[in-house]
């Protein structure tokens, strides 16, 4: 996870709308990680972004160790507002951290920002290498065959209210699909702006077998994989692919 994060989560001015947008309130992929967070020692949030999933599990009453990493200033000036974890700003694959975690977690699909297989690879075995033996990595891709992309369209502009002061996120596909990759933007606009933001995005699609053999080719073993965040299985349209994989 070593490119350099979009202007929407390292600037702080934008990086400040994104749980308004992002609401914490309701969202299935909390309730799905919240219990395998709660029932493990040491945690890692890769890709924590504002960390309120684990400002979650300490209210929860987490009684051991949890780490947040992420490497938009942005979203870890949020972050570091939160007490009780230990917040890091960087790149997981810079980090010298070995047998440290029992548990690793990306949400809000993080891991479709690893574009080429190579980043993927490296990636990958920075988790593998963080990971206790045993270790489990929790995360989730957005499926290709549900097409998630044909929804973001400006006709579907979300409007936020943060410190009184409301704003509009509209997303547009800018390259379609590829077979791989959707790169599209995210235009921030408000009336005490003098013009809007604009933060462009390319995320990686993959497929199960795809991700399944990056995984194993890490050495990962497959503990679950669900098609959405009621555990159902996957099918070739179902929205999610949510994995857990364990450290062989």
């Amino acid at each position: 996870m070593s490119q350099t994060p979009d202007r929407f989560f390292n600037e702080a001015k934008l990086a400040r709308l994104y749980d308004a947008i992002c609401e914490t309130a309701g969202r299935e992929d909390y309730d799905f990680y919240l219990p395998h967070i709660v029932a493990a020692d040491s945690v890692l949030d890769i890709g924590c972004g504002t960390g309120t999933l684990l400002e979650e599990a300490c209210t929860a009453g987490h009684k051991g160790s949890l780490t947040g990493i992420d490497p938009a200033e942005g979203m870890m000036e949020v972050a570091r507002t939160k007490p009780g974890i230990d917040w890091v700003c960087g790149f997981l694959e810079m980090q010298n951290w070995e047998n440290r975690f029992d548990l690793a977690i990306m949400t809000g699909h993080a891991f479709q920002v690893l574009i080429e297989d190579a980043a993927i690879a490296s990636f990958l075995a920075a988790v593998h290498r963080a990971l206790k033996p045993g270790g489990r990595f929790a995360f989730e891709t957005r499926n290709p065959g549900a097409r998630a992309w044909d929804s973001w369209t400006s006709d579907r502009a979300k409007e936020i209210t943060v410190d009184n002061k409301s704003y509009t996120d509209r997303r547009d596909v800018i390259r379609p699909f590829d077979g791989q990759t959707v790169t599209f933007t995210h235009t921030f606009s408000a009336p005490h702006w003098p013009e809007p933001e604009v933060s462009t995005s390319t995320l990686r699609f993959m497929s199960v077998d795809a991700l399944n053999a990056a995984l194993n080719e890490a050495g990962f073993s497959l503990h679950a994989q669900y098609g959405d965040w009621d555990a159902s299985p996957v099918t070739e349209t179902s929205p999610e692919i949510i994995t857990i994989a364990e450290k062989a």
